[in-house]
This record gives C-alpha cells, structure tokens and sequence, in this order.
C-alpha cells in the first residue's frame, strides 16, 4: 500500500520509517527549505535513525497527496495553515491520519476539527495518539497505542495496515477523550520537569493522580467520556512524558525552573494556553493546567505555586 507521511520532523521520520519496515510503500514530505529536509536528503538518516532505501522523500505536496493514505505530523499550532494549503491539493476520499498531540491555541478547537474544517468532510480524519518514544522503538521496545476515528470501519483498516509486533493498536471510540486526553498529557509533563527541576520529583505521584482526574472532568463537560483519560491517549502516556529522559515536554520544564534554554519543540507550550481558553469556555477550574500557565507566561515562582499547588489545605479526595 502507499502511504504519504507529510512532516519530517523526529516523530514524522519515525513514522515514514516504521511505515516501510512493515511492508508500505512510502513517501516522504519536507519542505524544501527545512534543516530536517536538507539533513534527510545528504545523508538519508537523522539524529535518532537512518532511512531505509525504499523511502522516498519529496517537496511536491501535490504528489505526495495522490496517495489514499496521508500520515500527518507537524506542529500541531499549523496544522490550519498547512490543511489550507492541502485544501487546494482537492484531496477527495483521502484517508488523513494525525500523528500529532495538541489543541489549537487560538481556538480551543481539536486537531481533527481544524483539518476537517480546512479539507470538508469528503476525507476521513483518524487520530493517532499513546505513548512510545522513537529511541525506544528503533531500539525495538514495543508500546501500545490508540487509533480512533468517527468511522470504526475506517479505524479497523487503517489498524489492520499499521499495527505491528512494535506498535498494538486499540480502537478509540472517543475522539473527544483521546484528543484532549493526549494534548493535556503535555501539559502534565511540563509540570513533571519543574517538580524534577525544583528536587520534588517525589510528588509526581500526586502529579499523576490530581492531573488524570482533573482532565477528566475537562473531557466530561465537554461531551466525551471521561474514562477515556484513564486509558492509553493520557493517563497511559505518563510514563512517556512525565518520566522518560526523551519527552521534549518533561525536558522544557525542567530547563525553564532551571534557567536553561532548551530549544526543541514542546507542544505542552502551545497547549497549556488552550487548555485556559477550554477553562473558561466551560467554566471549569483546571488547578494544574492553570499553574502551568502562570509560571511559564506570567513568571510566577514555580516553587511558590507548585507547592502551594499540592500542599493545599485539608480536602476530600474525591
């Protein structure tokens, strides 16, 4: 089968990768100008793994989307911008999948919203989400993932095309859990890194228990179910984000209490905004999330509001 992976950054080189390693034909999308791209196309490889020969990479967006399965993984704050300029591709009864984790900034909006808003309703939009990092699967620890779309039928097929020994897939039949679910799980992993940043890494316990619970309650007011949370998009991503030495989101929370710069993309940065937005929208108070924010763009101390945060005064749990 032919598959088209648009994004060549680390999780879209591993997909185009993983892809051909399971028997697809694949085809690689960059745009001519990114440093990923450029890297790809002298030396075939990246910092995590190299490409094999059956990958083909390519700029033309027009080509690449006359395959019927498209695999999308870019930032997820320009996925409106980058489904306008596929919009004009005419892409009809095409098979979009998002291998992306984030909420629109601006709008609150899910990613699979904003690519059916851009490409109408003639495509499919599957979400592809859980844990698993590429040093981990390149080195060939297999992890449990999660595909969900408004369709069953279509998410059977496209799991029966990409599941594999490396990669399980369970069905998700709750877009609105397994989307917020694994966007907020960002947020979640920053908080992780400012409590390892700040020697309180023992009350990522507490980090998990409070964080899936008050996600919940998100998912729930906004129509999705809320045990959702507790599966594989979010609370079975922990492990991933708030702990491994490779989450990008864990890593920016650390540096940021630290007072290091750390450059590498962390959708949780995006995401805690919107989260805010959601937040008030729903009137609905999300303790974490809110204090997130406030350290990272009101600059409030993170020892004071952390602590504050999880040593609040006697309540119930539950």
């Amino acid at each position: 089968m032919k598959v088209s992976v648009l994004g060549c950054g680390r999780w879209g080189t591993f997909l185009a990768w993983y892809t051909a390693t399971i028997g697809h034909d694949v085809s690689l999308w960059g745009r001519e100008d990114s440093k990923n791209f450029k890297q790809l196309r002298e030396a075939r490889r990246n910092d995590y793994l190299a490409l094999p020969g059956s990958v083909q990479l390519s700029n033309s967006l027009e080509q690449v989307l006359e395959n019927e399965y498209i695999i999308i993984s870019i930032n997820s704050q320009s996925l409106r911008s980058f489904a306008q300029d596929v919009r004009e591709g005419q892409p009809q009864g095409k098979k979009f999948i998002l291998c992306m984790k984030g909420i629109e900034s601006d709008t609150g909006k899910r990613l699979s919203q904003v690519l059916t808003e851009e490409i109408g309703t003639s495509c499919s939009v599957v979400i592809w989400v859980g844990p698993g990092h590429v040093q981990d699967f390149i080195s060939g620890i297999p992890n449990c993932m999660v595909l969900g779309s408004e369709d069953i039928r279509i998410t059977k097929e496209v799991a029966a095309m990409f599941g594999s020994d490396l990669i399980r897939f369970y069905y998700g039949q709750d877009m609105i859990g397994n989307e917020i679910g694994a966007a907020a799980k960002n947020v979640m992993g920053i908080a992780a890194g400012m409590l390892d940043g700040l020697n309180h890494s023992s009350l990522k316990g507490a980090l998990m228990a409070r964080g899936a619970r008050e996600i919940s309650r998100l998912v729930r007011v906004m129509g999705g179910n809320e045990l959702t949370v507790y599966g594989l998009s979010h609370l079975g991503d922990y492990e991933a984000t708030l702990f491994s030495p490779h989450s990008h989101n864990r890593r920016f929370g650390k540096a940021f209490v630290e007072g290091t710069r750390f450059d590498k993309l962390a959708e949780g940065v995006e995401t805690v905004k919107a989260l805010r937005k959601l937040s008030t929208q729903h009137d609905l108070e999300l303790p974490i999330c809110n204090a997130v924010y406030s350290i990272v763009y009101e600059h409030k101390d993170a020892r004071d509001v952390l602590l504050d945060l999880f040593l609040r005064p006697l309540k119930f749990e539950f």
